[in-house]
């Protein structure tokens, strides 16, 4: 074999070993990307993230805003007007058919209020459940949508009866049917509760695992946020309507005031999270809604209507408002301090005053529907700022959504429950009744025995002979 044959199979030797490296470096690579992009699809935790998962919320073209919307009739009559000027006519339209309406609720009684607390609940629960679904974009997952409702008719149902049973006591122990229902109700609660849960972990789609997990705690947060503060409202009303009216009225005051105090002297930016909001408004609101607290409360303490608590009458066997006035409703004479007394004693003036000692509570409901009841407002405001949205919903020209005006109410009212339970509610022999009367016949007897006993050391009832 010649020395150029030789050379030229080393040539090709070699030549077909560079190939056959390439083509293993090839595959190695190809295998290489594959794997790197299941990795990345195993990341990815749906198919939406897919069309860019570092996209930005904006949902202010999913959710309707009404602060600049209008009737169309009001919208013609307003055309000539600024924008400043007609946003504010709209807004002072529709507050004063708001007032009117909610008057006309109170008028109706403590039932009226309750449904129109339940409706104003649900509305709200709906409007932060669809920013939910707009914000996760997911419309075709199984169950999602009955499941988040079908937590807020559990909710209602456990909060609810809670009331039922601690209010209507007496009368619901005398019907077996519902007296079975009540003494089993947080048992009930419970377990449709365990359903829900149950039904969710079976809906769990894979790929969605994080999104569906995400509206699984927005619809806890909602329930959170809207159902149990309508159910210390509703505690609120049983413990008389002044508990319930005279909070609202504050806030709606100090709202209107602030807005007023804002949008003719406003100069000064309060917080960033709402470049309108100005330190003249919030001082002017706080300072007008104290004022406005002290009057109604002095008003509203003389009417027995306004001031009793909600109870069921076992003699007229019906829900009644009817009683005498506790200390609190009462009017009280105080003794003015020395220096003040004396000086108006000179002027032939009484140096003693007489007050509803209810109107001096009212100075506490008042700093704090002024002072920390707006940050519910801010709260909001923060929120939407969040999504990109103005509003959270279009039902109210003007102002919004249900929600826009309530976002401070449900604040006050903790608040109101939780002074009532801590400075003002004393045991009420209704309450003690209704739990007697779940004890057991021979329980009931003991107890009836032990207190007559008590009764009759203590001088207050004569012994029998």
């Amino acid at each position: 074999m010649s020395t150029d044959e030789l050379r030229k199979r080393t040539i090709a030797r070699n030549e077909e070993a560079e190939a056959g490296d390439q083509l293993t470096k090839s595959d190695t690579n190809s295998s290489r990307e594959n794997l790197q992009s299941n990795l990345r699809d195993s990341e990815i935790d749906s198919e939406d993230d897919k069309n860019g998962r570092k996209e930005s919320i904006d949902l202010s073209s999913n959710i309707p805003s009404g602060t600049n919307k209008a009737p169309h009739m009001l919208e013609t009559l307003l055309q000539d007007l600024p924008d400043k000027w007609k946003n504010w006519v709209v807004r002072g339209v529709f507050s004063f058919l708001m007032l009117s309406f909610f008057l006309v609720v109170i008028y109706g009684g403590p039932l009226a209020l309750m449904i129109t607390t339940l409706v104003v609940q649900v509305k709200c629960f709906q409007e932060i459940i669809n920013i939910g679904y707009s914000v996760y974009r997911i419309h075709g997952l199984p169950w999602f949508r009955s499941l988040s409702w079908y937590f807020l008719i559990t909710s209602n149902y456990f909060f609810y009866g809670e009331s039922l049973v601690e209010y209507f006591g007496v009368l619901i122990n005398r019907t077996d049917f519902l007296r079975v229902l009540v003494t089993y109700h947080r048992f009930i609660s419970f377990c449709l509760y365990c359903c829900g849960f149950v039904l969710f972990v079976l809906s769990l789609v894979k790929k969605y695992y994080m999104k569906q997990f995400s509206l699984f705690a927005w619809t806890h947060v909602a329930l959170l946020i809207v159902v149990t503060q309508s159910y210390l409202i509703i505690k609120n009303i049983f413990e008389g309507l002044i508990w319930f009216i005279v909070p609202v009225s504050m806030i709606i005051c100090n709202d209107i005031m602030a807005y007023v105090f804002g949008f003719f002297f406003g100069k000064t930016p309060l917080i960033k999270l709402s470049p309108k909001k100005t330190w003249e408004g919030f001082i002017g609101g706080g300072i007008s809604t104290v004022i406005f607290g002290f009057m109604i409360s002095h008003v509203m303490c003389q009417f027995p209507y306004f001031v009793c608590p909600i109870e069921y009458s076992e003699t007229l066997e019906k829900m009644t408002m009817d009683c005498e006035p506790g200390p609190l409703f009462r009017l009280t004479s105080y003794k003015l301090p020395l220096f003040l007394g004396g000086f108006l004693s000179t002027f032939g003036l009484p140096d003693s005053i007489s007050v509803y000692p209810f109107v001096f509570h009212s100075l506490p409901l008042s700093l704090f529907s002024s002072i920390i009841g707006p940050f519910g407002g801010f709260f909001a405001s923060g929120f939407k700022r969040a999504f990109k949205i103005k509003d959270f919903g279009d039902v109210i020209p003007g102002h919004g959504g249900i929600m826009d005006r309530f976002d401070c109410q449900f604040l006050m009212a903790t608040f109101v429950n939780v002074y009532i339970s801590s400075f003002i509610q004393t045991p009420s022999p209704q309450k003690l009744l209704t739990q007697v009367l779940y004890l057991k016949p021979e329980q009931q007897l003991q107890l009836y025995h032990m207190l007559r006993e008590s009764l009759e050391n203590r001088n207050i009832i004569i012994p029998n002979v």
